[in-house]
C-alpha cells in the first residue's frame, strides 16, 4: 500500500511541477492577494448583542437602555450585576459589547450636567466593533440632547451641549485596526481557493488527457488513488498557508496571540476537508470547465456567507442555517480566535468536530463515487 501510495504521490508532484501556472497559483497568488484584498468594508450591522451593567438603576439609566434597544441595532443578551460577569459573556461570544452605567449616573447628570459611561467592545471583528461604537455614540448623543433639553428647555435650539461622554474600549484589537480582523479571514479564503480549485481540476485533467484510463486498468485501489491525489495538494496548501502567514506577520505587523501549533493543526484539518470537497467535485465532473463552474458557484456562496466581510449574526434566519453548514465560516472564525484571541483547543472543539465530520463525509463520498471503468 505505502509503496503504491508513494509512487502516486511522486507522480503527482512531477505532474504539478511541470505546470508553471499551478506553481504561480500556489506560491504567488497568496502574496499578491493578501497585499491587495484587505480593503476597508462598511456594512450596516444589526442584532448586536449587548450586555448591560447598570449600577445606578435609576429612571434615566432605564430610559437610556430602552432607547438603545428601540434603535433596532442592539439586542440585550444579559443584565449583569458586575463588569466581571458581563465580561464572561463576551469571552463566551454571547455578547459583543458591554454597556456599564456607573453609580450616581442620574444624580451627577442632573447636578453637574456631565457623566461618563463605559463601552467595552469585542473588536475581533473590526468592522462590527467599529460600527457598534458608532451606532451607540449616535444614540447616546441623541439621548443626551433629549435629557439636556428636558432639564433646560431654553437649550432646545442650542447644539453641542455637554453631558454623557462615551468611552469605547476595544478588546483583542485595541487600536481598532480593521486589517487585524480582515487579513486572517482572507488567509483562510486563499487556502480554500487554492485547495478547492486545484483538486477539483485534478482528476478531470486526467480524464481529458486520457491518462485516467491507464490508472483504471492498473491494480491501484480507489483509496490509494484518492489519497495520492489529496496528499500532494495538502502539502502544497500548507506551504502556501505558511507563505501567507509570513505576509500576515511581516507586512501587516499582526502578532500571533495564540499557539502556532494549534493554528497549524487547525488549518491542516481544515485543508483536508476543502481538498476532499474539491476531489468530490472532480469525481462528478467530466471537463475542467464544468469543474471550474461548480467550484466557483460554491466558492462564492462559501465566502460571502462565511462572516468574512459581514457578521453571520446580521444575516436572515434562513441564511444563518447555510452559514452554520459552511466550512469557511468555521475556518474564518477559528483563524481569528487563534491569532487574535489566543483561544485554546477547547474553545475550538466545535470547529474541529464539524470540520472533521465534514471531511470524513466528503472524502468517503469521493472514494465510493469513483469508479474504475473505461
Amino acid at each position: 500500500m505505502f509503496r503504491t501510495l508513494r509512487i502516486l504521490i511522486k507522480k503527482e508532484f512531477l505532474q504539478i511541477f511541470r505546470n508553471k501556472s499551478i506553481l504561480a497559483i500556489i506560491f504567488v497568488m497568496p502574496v499578491v492577494q493578501l497585499v491587495v484584498l484587505p480593503l476597508a468594508a462598511n456594512y450596516e450591522i444589526k442584532d448586536i448583542k449587548i450586555a448591560v451593567v447598570d449600577h445606578d438603576k435609576s429612571g434615566l439609566s432605564r430610559e437610556l437602555i430602552r432607547k438603545i434597544t428601540a434603535s433596532g441595532y442592539f439586542i440585550i443578551t444579559s443584565y449583569d450585576e458586575s463588569y466581571r460577569s458581563a465580561y464572561q459573556e463576551v469571552e463566551k461570544d454571547k455578547s459583543d459589547l458591554i454597556l456599564e452605567i456607573p453609580n450616581h449616573f442620574e444624580r451627577d447628570l442632573i447636578r453637574e450636567n456631565s457623566q461618563k459611561i463605559l463601552l467595552s467592545i469585542n473588536a475581533i471583528n473590526g468592522t462590527k466593533a467599529g460600527l457598534s461604537a458608532s451606532y451607540l455614540a449616535q444614540i447616546l448623543q441623541d439621548y443626551n440632547e433629549q435629557v439636556q433639553i428636558k432639564m433646560n428647555p431654553e437649550l432646545e435650539n442650542i447644539k453641542n451641549t455637554s453631558g454623557i461622554e462615551a468611552i469605547p474600549k476595544f478588546w483583542f484589537n485595541e487600536a481598532y485596526n480593521y486589517r487585524l480582523s480582515l487579513v486572517p479571514g482572507i488567509l483562510v479564503f486563499l487556502v480554500t481557493l487554492i485547495g478547492g480549485y486545484l483538486t477539483a481540476l485534478n482528476i478531470v485533467s486526467e480524464k481529458e488527457t486520457g491518462t485516467i484510463e491507464q490508472l483504471n486498468v492498473s491494480p491501484i485501489r480507489k483509496t490509494d488513488f484518492i489519497l495520492g491525489k489529496l496528499i500532494p495538494f495538502w502539502i502544497l496548501g500548507m506551504i502556501a498557508f505558511s507563505i501567507g502567514l509570513l505576509v500576515t506577520i511581516f507586512v501587516y505587523g499582526i502578532q500571533m496571540q495564540g499557539s502556532l501549533l494549534l493554528l497549524y493543526a487547525f488549518i491542516s484539518v481544515y485543508l483536508i476537508t476543502i481538498l476532499g470537497m474539491g476531489l468530490l467535485v472532480s469525481v462528478y465532473s467530466e471537463t475542467q470547465q464544468q469543474a471550474m463552474f461548480v467550484v466557483f458557484f460554491f466558492m462564492m456562496i462559501f465566502v460571502l456567507m462565511s462572516g468574512l466581510f459581514t457578521p453571520t449574526d446580521s444575516m436572515a434566519d434562513w441564511a444563518k442555517y447555510i452559514a452554520y453548514l459552511n466550512p469557511v465560516t468555521y475556518g474564518v472564525d477559528g483563524m481569528r480566535l487563534i491569532i487574535l484571541k489566543n483561544s485554546s483547543f477547547n474553545d475550538l472543539l466545535s470547529h474541529f468536530r464539524f470540520i472533521i465530520l465534514l471531511g470524513i463525509v466528503v472524502i468517503t463520498w469521493a472514494i465510493l463515487k469513483y469508479r474504475k471503468t473505461n
